[in-house]
């Protein structure tokens, strides 16, 4: 019997439970109100890393002088960047869309509702329709959290997904919120040439990342000339004419044209009865879910931000074919479950974060025995000839089996360098396997052999 199932959401954990499923033989159809796609990856994530793309490409004309050619000043073309945001964001949900297609799966634009826990109702422009399934996923996502102290207005007080570009382009901007998106919007309008003051409430930005990379980042953006507020945590954020005022509960306060929240998301749980469907929330209101990414009723499953794993994209993805794989093959197949302490990410400043497994700080808190090694990038030949040395590899194995458990990366390109020591991670690879790869010389990558030494 064909198994009919029903995906609400379709962000990268929604679109790749339906594709996978769809080839193991489900009868698919895929409900999605806003983008398809998701809005948390194509109105927040995909079109942040297009404006630091070419907030990058800004910051790269002012090493010319540095690499031999005469220093050039770039000018920023807001309409074309804003058409540029838009036509990348068109052209991914359009291929998403397309390969739905290719494989038979219904789309509905609509907003779904359980009527129980077989039965949903979706409202879209055309009416209301009634679906029924033989199992459920649950992948609506995410939204910018909103204080009950700030009111945004989309034009000089913002969230993220009002920042691409923002209507009126800021000459100075107050980013509230020190962890990865605060961070990035921090890189982000500061390489277009605003005067950037961030709020940070404790006394690193990144808490809970490796306190070096950190320093390296902090340090950045004191070149840059950022206004850290550390210890200041926002209370208010109100509107004077051209001018917005942000004041901090120890009596700070920041002026500027602009202000943007970045402190953290909520799921999207809103509207869709899971009451009906019997589906249980942890206090944070997230959807609980098991190794198997199955909620408390057993034929439904939560993937992606709305599960409360790891908010990125990569980890919506897998969750998604996990469950497809769990559903139709069950234990018949080699079902490994998805280890989230094995996620890399990446934060995309100048220059770049990335990690991947234990983190230094966390095995000294535990009293765990590890090896660490950190090579500068100052050291490898290619770091000094794109004229940027800055940042480290920094490894963590095990100091009795040799065993790659985690590792840091600060630089250039250390989104893309992390992807080695993640596979080692995951593949329990050895600091040996490292140092035996014959890698390209020169190349950023040779800072990983150097080491594994």
């Amino acid at each position: 019997m064909t198994i009919r199932l029903v995906i609400i959401g379709g962000g990268p954990g929604g679109n790749t439970a339906a594709t996978w499923a769809a080839r193991l033989g489900a009868e698919v159809t895929i409900i999605e109100r806003d983008i398809m796609g998701g809005a948390a990856h194509l109105l927040d994530c995909i079109p942040s890393k297009a404006m630091i793309a070419t907030g990058g490409a800004v910051s790269a004309t002012k090493r010319f002088a540095g690499m031999g050619l005469e220093q050039q000043t770039a000018e920023i073309d807001v309409d074309h960047l804003a058409e540029r945001i838009d036509g990348i964001r068109t052209r991914l949900e359009n291929t998403t869309t397309q390969l739905l297609d290719s494989q038979g799966i219904r789309i509905i634009r609509g907003e779904a509702s359980f009527v129980d826990p077989h039965t949903v109702t979706v409202r879209t422009a055309a009416g209301e329709e009634r679906i029924e399934g033989d199992a459920f996923i649950i992948a609506t996502g995410s939204r910018p959290r909103i204080p009950q102290w700030c009111t945004p207005d989309g034009e000089r007080i913002l969230i993220t997904r009002e920042c691409y570009p923002p209507k009126i382009f800021p000459k100075s901007i107050a980013v509230v919120g020190s962890g990865v998106t605060g961070v990035e919007f921090v890189h982000m309008f500061a390489s277009f040439g605003a005067k950037v003051s961030l709020i940070v409430s404790r006394q690193q930005v990144l808490p809970g990342k490796d306190p070096e990379a950190a320093a390296v980042l902090e340090e950045t953006f004191l070149n840059k000339g950022v206004e850290l507020l550390k210890g200041a945590r926002a209370e208010s954020i109100e509107r004077s004419g051209d001018e917005v005022i942000v004041k901090c509960s120890d009596g700070r306060e920041v002026r500027a044209t602009h202000a943007v929240l970045a402190i953290g998301s909520e799921p999207n749980v809103e509207g869709l009865n899971l009451e009906a469907a019997g589906v249980e929330l942890d206090s944070r209101g997230y959807i609980n879910i098991d190794q198997h990414c199955q909620t408390n009723v057993g034929h439904i499953y939560a993937a992606g931000d709305v599960s409360g794993k790891l908010p990125l994209s990569s980890v919506a993805s897998m969750q998604g074919r996990k469950i497809a794989e769990h559903l139709m093959v069950g234990t018949k197949a080699n079902h490994r479950h998805l280890d989230y302490d094995k996620a890399a990410s990446a934060i995309f400043t100048e220059p770049e974060l990335a990690d991947v497994g234990l983190a230094e700080a966390e095995a000294f808190s535990s009293g765990r025995k590890i090896r660490v090694t950190k090579v500068p990038f100052s050291s490898t030949a290619k770091a000094l000839i794109h004229n940027d040395p800055r940042g480290f590899v920094k490894l963590i194995s095990d100091p009795n089996t040799g065993v790659v458990l985690g590792g840091s990366i600060v630089g250039r390109h250390a989104g893309e360098l992390i992807s080695v020591v993640a596979l080692a991670v995951t593949a329990n690879l050895k600091v040996a396997d490292l140092l035996d790869s014959l890698l390209v010389h020169p190349s950023l990558a040779e800072a990983l052999s150097e080491a594994a030494e």
